[in-house]
C-alpha cells in the first residue's frame, strides 16, 4: 500500500508517495505537475497501484479529487487548521508539506474534513451568492442616501417611486447627476439579480431530498426565521447528523467562546470567529428580532446582558442559545416549542 500527499495549489501540484517498509516510512517517489495538465496527473495515479491519498481542504481541491478519487483506495481531505504541523514548521516548502501529509496518512493521523455533497455545494453556491449580492446593494443605498445627505435631502422613502422622484429633482452638479444615475441603475440591476437568485433557490428547494424537506418544515416553526436564514443554515450546517453535540455546531459557526488556561488559572476569552461567517451573521439577526418581539428570549436577553455587562456579548450568546436550540429541533425532527427555551 503506497500513500500519497498531496500539496495542491492554483497552477501546480506537488506529490509525494510514501511506502511503509519494514515499520518505516520512505519516500518513493516525488512529482510536481502543473495544474493545466490533468490527463498527466491522473496517469500518474494510475501507475501507483494500490494506494491511499491525502490532500488539504483548499478552495480549489474539488476538481482533483473528482479526477482521481476512482483510482484510490481512499481519499482523505485534510483539516488545514488542525494540521498544525505544517504551517509551524521552519523549512517549509511544497516538497515538505506533500511529504508530511503522506506519512501522517500512513500512521493514520490526518485530521479530516467535512467534504460537502455536490448538492449542499451547489445549495452554498446560491446562498453565498445572494449575501453577496444582498451587501452589494446595501452598499448602494448606502452611497445614494450619502449622495441626497450632501443636499440636506434625505428621506425615509428614497428607495420608492416617491423617493426616486425627490432625489430626481434635488438640484445637484453634473458630476453627481451623473453618479447618482449610474448607482441607481447599478441598484436596479442587483435588485434583479435578487429576484433571479430568490426564484431559484425557490426552484432549488423543490428538488430537495425528503431529509431536507422535513428539516426545512422543523425550522420553519421557529419565529422570526424565514426563508432566508432557513437557507443559511441548511446549506452552511451540510449533513447536520455529522455533529455530535450542540457545543459542536457552536463551534462550527465560530460562536463559542474561547478558552486560555495556564499554572491552573482558567480564562474565557472571546468567541472564536472560527467556521461559518454566514452562519454567525443569521443567527445574530434573528437574534436581534427575537428579543425585540419575544418576552422569553428579552428574558434571556436581559439576565446575559447584566451578567456580561455588554449588549454585544449578550446578543452572541441569545444567538448561541438559538443555534442550539435549531440544531435541537432537526436532531429531533421536533418542532418548536417555547417552553424548551430555558432562561
Amino acid at each position: 500500500m503506497k500513500f500519497i500527499g498531496v500539496d495542491l495549489h492554483k497552477k501546480t501540484i506537488s506529490l509525494c508517495v510514501v511506502a511503509v517498509v519494514g515499520g518505516k516510512r520512505q519516500v518513493v517517489s516525488r512529482k510536481r505537475f502543473k495544474c493545466e495538465a490533468p490527463a498527466k496527473i491522473r496517469a500518474f495515479f494510475e501507475k501507483q497501484g494500490s494506494f491511499q491519498m491525502v490532500v488539504e481542504a483548499t478552495a480549489n481541491y474539488e476538481w482533483f479529487l473528482l479526477l482521481i478519487e476512482d483510482l484510490a483506495d481512499r481519499c482523505v481531505l485534510a483539516h488545514p487548521k488542525k494540521l498544525r504541523v505544517i504551517a509551524e514548521c521552519k523549512h517549509k516548502s511544497d516538497k515538505i508539506d506533500a511529504q508530511v501529509l503522506a506519512e501522517f496518512l500512513a500512521v493514520d493521523m490526518i485530521p479530516e474534513a467535512y467534504r460537502p455533497s455536490p448538492r449542499i455545494r451547489q445549495y452554498r453556491v446560491l446562498v453565498r451568492h445572494r449575501r453577496w449580492i444582498q451587501g452589494r446593494i446595501t452598499s448602494l443605498k448606502c452611497k445614494l442616501r450619502d449622495k441626497a445627505a450632501h443636499y440636506n435631502a434625505d428621506i425615509a422613502e428614497l428607495f420608492t417611486a416617491k423617493g426616486e422622484k425627490h432625489l430626481a429633482e434635488i438640484a445637484m452638479s453634473h458630476a453627481d447627476r451623473f453618479q447618482t444615475a449610474q448607482l441607481l441603475a447599478l441598484l436596479h440591476h442587483c435588485q434583479e439579480q435578487m429576484e433571479a437568485v430568490d426564484v431559484e433557490l425557490r426552484r432549488f428547494a423543490k428538488t430537495a431530498p425528503g431529509i431536507e424537506r422535513e428539516a426545512r418544515a422543523v425550522l420553519q416553526t421557529t419565529p422570526e426565521v424565514g426563508p432566508v436564514t432557513i437557507d443559511v443554515v441548511l446549506s452552511e450546517l451540510g449533513d447536520w447528523r455529522r455533529f455530535r453535540s450542540a457545543k459542536r455546531v457552536t463551534s462550527f459557526a465560530g460562536l463559542d467562546p474561547g478558552y486560555r488556561e495556564s499554572d491552573g488559572k482558567g480564562k474565557r476569552l472571546s468567541i472564536t470567529k472560527e467556521g461559518s461567517r454566514l452562519l454567525r451573521w443569521a443567527m445574530i439577526e434573528t437574534a436581534w428580532r427575537l428579543v425585540h418581539k419575544y418576552q422569553r428570549w428579552k428574558h434571556i436577553f436581559t439576565t446575559l446582558q447584566k451578567n456580561t455587562g455588554s449588549k454585544k456579548k449578550a446578543i452572541v450568546g441569545v444567538a448561541r442559545r438559538l443555534l442550539c436550540v435549531m440544531f435541537a429541533m432537526l436532531r429531533d425532527g421536533k418542532a418548536y416549542r417555547l417552553e424548551a427555551v430555558a432562561a
